[in-house]
């Protein structure tokens, strides 16, 4: 098939460009790849909301590039953080035109703050907001005919010169596995778009879903599209301890800006010696402070201290933890909260421009895949959804505007050869993927979290070198299974986070080597 444009991915970002490019030209042919079902994804589970200047009498656009400037720790992109600060506002009525529900107060918005925020200017729905914009942009992008839904599909590769054997240095679209069948098929496309999300899985705690393995990522690394900032990995500060089915939730961190505490084994209160904001400080702080307290302990979790919020409070503002809590038998408020770090959120990606084009001509990046420079070292607290709204935007126009240039004609898409590969797998190469892929998460979370020293990055990028030999014989052997595409993926990630960690000599936001402290 020869679709104008292919949207690869499902969240905030990849709905939102696809409704965008829709509205504006319904003679846009696209076709919109979701790896799951349409309502799973890294949005589905963003509980705490948008950061949105919307107050403006207590609240300015500067406070918040401000607010923004200060968390990245020097390494952000101040023309883009002002734009995107700025934009932010008119981006959100029309999600909210577009059926999105926020909680109100006397008829306005009702604002939560969060850490490292001077202000409070976090829209939100309860502790479910990722769902609620999952749920009515699906509603929307259902709307229209020129989009083809194509669910329970997984990127394998781009398309590039490399398969086309031509020299135009462009993206021609993707090669993609299905779920059920494990057959790839070829989707040509004169534009094509990642919004794949992150790559959590890479470490043991991740508050990502089980899709989250970095395939927008690895797709980018092995068609050589330039990409910056992997080492910049976030770890949530507050994820439950213990695994909910084999998942972690997020505890998110609207409940320390709502007035929970942290508290050690012993039952002290721990923040204030670390920083002076104290459980609302940036990300980054309070992740290693609880990591820190944790290595001084012999328990290896640390506690959230939900009593100083009213139990009405909980159940209204908080279900969905206060529910996830009751069903393993945590009460609250009364009782304390088992809480460790995880991987949340890659800061770094693909780099891209100020509409989301990447460096590779016809290919875009948009939400946690790319590297716009808005996050610099360390992302403030929901920034994310802020910037998948305005980059979403800037992207569709961008993109339609590439169409009506010169490009290469449908017959030479029609052209572009259809995957080639090994027809067989057996049961004993699908249990060594498992193994390798259970290696690989022990090494990223011991050698490459949130501390990490000089000789634990040559140890890991040694065992890393070991399992991508592992993992091409598989590849050269046999035939590519989705658990061989994810494990392909992440393990190219790994291996370029490892390499660009070691050449990183000064600690900044979310990055700590313990050798770079003077």
């Amino acid at each position: 098939m020869v679709k104008d444009i292919l949207v690869i991915g499902t969240g905030i970002s990849g709905l939102t460009f696809a409704i965008k490019t829709a509205q504006k030209n319904p003679e846009v042919s696209i076709v919109l790849i979701a790896k799951a079902d349409l309502s799973e994804g890294n949005t589905r589970y963003a509980q705490g909301g948008i950061a949105v200047v919307s107050n403006f009498k207590i609240d300015s656009y500067q406070k918040h590039i401000d607010d923004t400037l200060i968390a990245g720790d020097g390494s952000c992109d101040p023309e883009v953080v002002k734009f995107v600060v700025e934009e932010g506002h008119e981006r959100l009525q029309e999600l909210i035109g577009w059926g999105t529900q926020f909680d109100t107060q006397d008829n306005l918005l009702h604002l939560a703050k969060e850490g490292g925020h001077s202000e409070k200017r976090i829209v939100h729905y309860k502790d479910s907001t990722g769902q609620q914009i999952q749920d009515a942009l699906i509603a929307k992008i259902r709307t229209f005919p020129n989009i083809r839904l194509l669910e329970n599909h997984s990127l394998v590769d781009l398309i590039t010169d490399h398969h086309t054997k031509t020299n135009f240095k462009r993206c021609y679209g993707a090669y993609v596995i299905s779920k059920a069948q494990e057959e790839i098929i070829k989707i040509s496309a004169k534009i094509t778009v990642l919004s794949t999300g992150g790559a959590g899985n890479l470490y043991a705690h991740t508050t990502n879903p089980e899709i989250a393995t970095g395939d927008g990522l690895g797709a980018a690394y092995r068609a050589k599209v330039y990409m910056e900032g992997l080492p910049y990995v976030q770890f949530h500060p507050t994820a439950l301890l213990p695994k909910i089915d084999g998942h972690t939730f997020l505890i998110t961190e609207a409940v320390r800006g709502a007035g929970g505490l942290l508290r050690n084994a012993e039952g002290d209160r721990f923040m204030p010696k670390y920083d002076s904001r104290a459980e609302l400080a940036p990300r980054d702080i309070v992740a290693r402070a609880i990591e820190r307290e944790i290595q001084q302990s012999k328990v290896k979790h640390v506690f959230l201290d939900g009593s100083p919020i009213p139990i009405e409070k909980w159940e209204t503002r908080f279900p969905s933890v206060f529910d996830t809590c009751a069903s393993i038998g945590i009460h609250l408020p009364k009782d304390y909260i088992p809480i460790v770090p995880a991987a949340h959120y890659f800061c770094g990606g693909i780099k891209v421009d100020h509409h989301g084009a990447s460096r590779l001509k016809g290919l875009y990046a948009i939400g946690e895949c790319s590297a716009t420079g808005l996050h610099g070292a360390n992302r403030l607290a929901s920034n994310s959804l802020l910037e998948s709204l305005v980059y979403s935007h800037r992207a569709a126009l961008a993109a339609l505007e590439e169409l009506q240039q010169k490009l290469p004609d449908d017959a030479f898409y029609e052209q572009i050869p259809e995957w080639m590969g090994d027809p067989y797998t057996s049961s004993e190469k699908i249990s060594e993927i498992d193994t390798l892929r259970k290696k690989l998460q022990s090494v990223m979370t011991e050698k490459v979290g949130i501390f990490k020293d000089n000789m634990g990055l040559e140890e890991a990028d040694q065992v890393m070198a070991g399992i991508y030999d592992a993992v091409i014989t598989l590849y050269n052997n046999n035939k590519l299974t989705l658990a061989l595409s994810e494990l392909r993926n992440m393990v190219s990630i790994a291996h370029l986070l490892i390499k660009q960690a070691k050449l990183l000599k000064v600690n900044k936001g979310v990055f700590y080597n313990q050798d770079n402290v003077s």
